[in-house]
């Protein structure tokens, strides 16, 4: 996670491990992305209970690592709408989550 901000609390050893969590949600789930603003992504993934589950807890944790961002996640019958917003001092971090996402999942235009 080269692109973590000097202020993330996460341990360095376990950078890769959240890396690698993130990829899968987006690789198994992802299902469009679109950057609403240099400070906004927004990331809609399939349905379901599972899924939402894990995008919260993902969310979460990021959360109390790296204070900054703003998960905002909205469920339907179908689809999970996840809005990530962070301050412009952080839009690179949001760059890289963006990147992660189309590298996790090519099939999704970015």
């Amino acid at each position: 996670m080269e692109w973590a901000p000097a202020e993330c609390t996460l341990p360095t050893e376990e950078r890769p491990l959240r890396v690698a969590e993130f990829d899968e949600l987006f690789a198994t789930a992802l299902r469009g992305l679109e950057r609403v603003a240099p400070t906004h992504l927004r990331l809609t993934l399939d349905g379901g209970s599972q899924v939402e589950e894990t995008a919260r807890d993902l969310a979460a944790r990021e959360t109390s690592c790296c204070s900054f961002f703003a998960f905002s996640l909205t469920p339907s019958d179908t689809r999970l709408v996840v809005d990530v917003e962070v301050p412009s001092a952080h839009a690179r971090v949001l760059d890289g989550l963006q990147a992660r996402a189309v590298e996790a999942a090519p099939q999704v235009a970015s």
